[in-house]
């Protein structure tokens, strides 16, 4: 483990991966949950920061051990199968980490589909499941196609495009597919930026790089501030001009998250209570499996040969920036800052939990 004291003052500290995720588990099971779920969820918010989604990293575990605290969050316990026919299957969540009831979905699912070709499980009343990108580099490694969808039914960040009232959270959605190389992972949004992004630049007093969001009386604004506290909403994709694309991307995640799992916005709930669909589908039940990765290689090889255009270096194909960032992680450490570091250090000392920095701690130069 890279020594956060010993980081730059000013800059992220690098900490190993492994010990990262073991405290992290720590901190989680010191809060109330049980070990096997602390374990899952540590080692996907670890592979969020891995692949440079720092805003759904470990920088979330505070919130969620708050949740475990005051009981927003249940850290016991397992899943109500509510309907099961043939590969498709809708659980309730019982408010269980999004994290832990993603990555059982993606294994049983996985386990469906060398007989179905297809598997898919609804979940509804899951806890935050943090970036969704973060579970799909494990099924695409099984030659398998991964797609992840959530919805909270309880938020609204978001208006209909045309609209000025919030409706919708960003209802991000993911897909992952295998390659002979690095698999295409794509994860975005239905709104140009996330909640926990416009949330963390209004606690900075930073603004967005571009107008990103309504005010209330519906005003294009590059002020987070008007999403969070005067009643404002995030832009669909596409912004004030093309937003009716991110407004259909929404639309279609509400049905396949909230439609198919029987539980959503009509039922008024309350808190976090996300909406989920995961999907698996293995190649070999269609073309092949052999002829897919011949087909998603070339077309990722002709994306990345494109000649880039001005100010551009190199044309990426999805999943190209994260696998870079998790190469670089697993190599020389995660880089976690020094604010974040310090709220968990605090965690740690509330809960009796051995800080990360203690058995190597030295004293600032």
């Amino acid at each position: 483990m890279t020594n956060p004291a010993a980081a730059p003052r000013n800059g992220p500290a690098l900490i190993e991966v492994d010990a990262l995720t073991t405290f992290t588990s720590a901190l989680l099971q010191a809060a109330g949950m049980e070990a096997e779920k602390a374990d899952i969820v540590a080692e996907v918010i670890v592979e969020g920061d891995l692949i440079g989604h720092h805003t759904h990293g470990v920088s979330m575990v505070p919130t969620y051990l708050s949740d475990l605290r005051d009981g927003r969050m249940t850290g016991r316990g397992d899943i109500e199968i509510i309907h099961r026919h043939g590969a498709c299957a809708t659980w309730d969540g019982k408010r269980l980490p999004g994290h832990w009831l993603i990555r059982r979905a993606l294994e049983e699912a996985c386990a469906f589909v060398a007989e179905h070709g297809v598997a898919t499980v609804a979940i509804f009343n899951s806890q935050h499941t943090g970036a969704l990108a973060a579970y799909l580099r494990r099924v695409t490694e099984h030659g398998l196609v991964g797609i992840v969808q959530s919805s909270n039914p309880a938020g609204s960040r978001m208006a209909p495009f045309g609209g000025t009232v919030p409706l919708f959270t960003p209802n991000p959605l993911a897909a992952g597919f295998p390659t002979h190389g690095d698999p295409v992972i794509i994860d975005i949004s239905a709104s140009i930026t996330t909640t926990t992004m416009t949330q963390t630049l209004a606690r900075r007093g930073e603004r967005f790089p571009e107008a990103w969001a309504l005010t209330a009386d519906g005003h294009p604004t590059d002020d987070p501030q008007e999403v969070v506290h005067r009643g404002g909403s995030l832009l669909p994709l596409g912004g004030n001009l093309k937003g009716h694309k991110g407004y259909g991307l929404a639309i279609i995640v509400e049905m396949l998250t909230q439609g198919l799992s029987g539980f959503g916005r009509a039922d008024r709930p309350t808190g976090t209570a996300q909406s989920i669909f995961v999907q698996v589908i293995d190649p070999e039940a269609f073309g092949g499996r052999d002829n897919f990765l011949r087909q998603s290689t070339f077309m990722a090889e002709a994306c990345r040969a494109t000649p880039p255009g001005p100010g551009v270096t190199q044309v990426r194909v999805p999943g190209d920036s994260a696998a870079g960032h998790r190469r670089a992680a697993l190599s020389k450490g995660v880089p976690v800052s020094a604010e974040v570091l310090a709220g968990l250090v605090t965690w740690a000392e509330e809960l009796g939990v051995q800080s990360i920095d203690e058995p190597n701690r030295r004293p600032p130069a």
